[in-house]
Parts: C-alpha cells; sequence; structure tokens
C-alpha cells in the first residue's frame, strides 16, 4: 500500500548535526551554489517518489529540512514495482508526478534514466562515491546493501545455519523445510528479480539453487516486512535474498532474527536516484541530490536511516566500509549502476526467466 508522508520542518527542526540548522552553501562546496539553494528555496516544495520505508526515510527529511528551511519535502512510499508503474502512467497522462525518483529496483530506475526521463546533473559529491554507482551524470547510487539469508534463531540449530550458497541449496532440500521457505515473488518485485537475475549470473549452481526452491515449495512474498515477518514468527524458517539493510536492523531488537551474509558472495544492492528530466521542482531535486550523496546525508543514511553509506569515509556499523571489512573486499559483489542491467529486462528474456522459474522453483 502507497504511504504519503508530508515533512515540513523549520530551522529548529531536529538534526544529526548541531549548530547546523542555518546552514546554507555546505563546506568546500562552489560559491555560485548559493543560486540553488535560494531558487529551491523558492520553489519551496521537492515530491519524491521512494521504495524505502517513511520510518527509514524520516531522519533524511528531517536533516534536510533542517539544513534548507522553507522546503516542503512529501515523500511517496511504495513498492519498487509501483514506484515505476505509477511514475510511467503519469507522466504518460500528462500530469503531474515526482520531481525524484529513488528506487532498490536498480534495473528499472536505469530503464527510466536510458529511455530519456532522468536530468544530467553532475553532482558536487560525484569523485566521493564508487565509480559503478554513477552513470552518465543521471543516476547515482547512494546506498551499499546486502542480500542476506535470514533465518529464525529459535528454530534452526547452529549447524544448519548456512554460510554460503551451497549450504543453503542443501539445507532447504531437507524435509523439515517444505513449505518453510521464503524470498520474493520475482514477478511483482522489481528488486527481488534483479537479485535473482544477478543470482544467475554469479552462482554456478544456479540451476540447483532453483530445484531446490521447488522441493522446498518456496513462499514468495512481495516485500522485506512481510518475510521478516514469517521468520520470525516461525511460519517460515529462513529466507532467501533478504534486504540485509533492513534485516540487520530488525535482528538489534528481535531475538528470533538471524542475518548471514553469504561467504562465497554476497551480493550488494544500491538505491539508485535519478532527478526528473521535466521536473517542477529541478532545483529542489538537486539539492535533495547532493544531500543524499553528500557526508552529512550518508551519516545520516548509515545511522539515521541504517541503510549502509555508500561513501567509504562514513564512520558506523552500516557502512560500505564496514561490511567489506566483515565479508571480505573479493566476495562483495555490487549490481553497478549501468545500462548492463537493462538485459534481462528485455520482454523475450524476462518471461523466459520467470517461466524457467516457475518451472522449478515455482512448482508448488
Amino acid at each position: 500500500m502507497m504511504k504519503t508522508m508530508n515533512a515540513v520542518l523549520g530551522a529548529a527542526a531536529a538534526c544529526l548535526f548541531a549548530g547546523a540548522a542555518h546552514a546554507q552553501v555546505p563546506a568546500g562546496y562552489p560559491a555560485d551554489y548559493q543560486k540553488l539553494v535560494d531558487a529551491a528555496k523558492k520553489e519551496g516544495k521537492l515530491v519524491v517518489y521512494g521504495a524505502t520505508d517513511s520510518k527509514a526515510t524520516q531522519p533524511l527529511i528531517r536533516d534536510f529540512s533542517a539544513l534548507y528551511p522553507g522546503i516542503t519535502v512529501e515523500y511517496n512510499d511504495m513498492n519498487s514495482t509501483e514506484v515505476y508503474n505509477r511514475f510511467i502512467s503519469e507522466k504518460a497522462a500528462g500530469g503531474n508526478t515526482a520531481d525524484v525518483m529513488w528506487s532498490s529496483s536498480m534495473d528499472l530506475q536505469i530503464k527510466l534514466a536510458v529511455e530519456g526521463y532522468a536530468l544530467q546533473y553532475k553532482s558536487v559529491e560525484t569523485p566521493n562515491i564508487p565509480g559503478w554507482a554513477v552513470w552518465d551524470a543521471k543516476a547515482y547510487g547512494t546506498t551499499f546493501e546486502p542480500a542476506a539469508i535470514v533465518y529464525n534463531k529459535r528454530l534452526l540449530a547452529a549447524n544448519e545455519v548456512p554460510a554460503t550458497h551451497d549450504d543453503f541449496v542443501r539445507l532447504i532440500q531437507q524435509p523439515k523445510f517444505r513449505d518453510k521457505i521464503t524470498t520474493y515473488d520475482i514477478e511483482k518485485s522489481g528488486v527481488g528479480f534483479m537479485f535473482m537475475t544477478h543470482d544467475a549470473q554469479l552462482y554456478p549452481k544456479f540451476a540447483e539453487l532453483q530445484k531446490a526452491f521447488g522441493v522446498a515449495r518456496v513462499r514468495v512474498q512481495s516485500s522485506t516486512g512481510t518475510m521478516m515477518e514469517r521468520i520470525s514468527s516461525g511460519e517460515n524458517l529462513i529466507g532467501y535474498n533478504v534486504l540485509g539493510s533492513y534485516a540487520l536492523v530488525r535482528a538489534k531488537t528481535d531475538p528470533s532474527i538471524g542475518v548471514v551474509l553469504p561467504k562465497d558472495y554476497t551480493q550488494i544492492m544500491s538505491r539508485v536516484i535519478f532527478i526528473n528530466k521535466a521536473a517542477k521542482n529541478a532545483n529542489a531535486a538537486k539539492l535533495w541530490l547532493d544531500y543524499m550523496l553528500s557526508k552529512r546525508g550518508q551519516t545520516v543514511i548509515a545511522n539515521g536511516s541504517k541503510l549502509y553509506a555508500i561513501r567509504a569515509d562514513v564512520t558506523g556499523e552500516t557502512t560500505s566500509a564496514d561490511l567489506i571489512k566483515q565479508i571480505g573486499k573479493d566476495n562483495v559483489k555490487p549490481v553497478p549502476v549501468h545500462p548492463d542491467l537493462l538485459k534481462d529486462l528485455v520482454p523475450a528474456k524476462r518471461m523466459a526467466f520467470l517461466k524457467a522459474w516457475k518451472e522449478t522453483a515455482g512448482k508448488k
């Protein structure tokens, strides 16, 4: 279900950086950046469509509004496929739509950017994020989030917890796990489809993984939250390709949730942001994009939103540096922000992949 969150916060709003509420041009930015700030304040509004939970987005909106008082941020929370479909339908109808698109479905975001919907805007923060996370000064990766295996700590013995994809394939074919495995519904979840198609490229035994899902009679969901609820309750025992950012936060307060970042390889998803080429509030959108990539914004992403900062100079548990340290540099596999993502969205290829999935993993 779509949720809309409005944030109208003045200079006195809660802020993670004491004393910064009246900041105008961030330190180190070009002197003429003030013109962009002034133009954005005249617009006075920013509309964002996103596939990030409102709860995780609130710290960013609060801090942005403290830095740039007078700009109202309207955040619309949807799943990744809804973000894409709503934008496309509104554009086709000629009505108002988002100024900024921010989604975990990297491939759908790149599709929109390649098709000409994204404004080319070279952020001043471009040098501070990895080269694989930027495409054509139009689409930018903002986070560094792992695809995790999540399990019920009460109902799985320590020796059952899989450390690798091979372990997972062997585990879920045991009778105990029949009807007890969950993953994304890859027909309905954009990020779920992306993760699974990349597994097909990264995992040499992908055909065995699909067959194992079929043996287990996998149960599919369209959201991370639903998967974790069912794992926590014991309705499901283990979940595959669950967004690790959400799972690791939940695990800190839910004693039933355990999280594995596979040691053979861990996919890394980055929430892609772009500015609508026809944005009504283009200046405010530029401020938002720069803020999201800035050290300040990334610090909020890591320590407030718990989404894993992509910048290497941000410290805290939910950062790319910490994740690389945990998994190992060679085992971290970021999905590049690049048009190569589109090859799996070609209708014939997508339908062939879904057909193979249904005939193996999707069997009931």
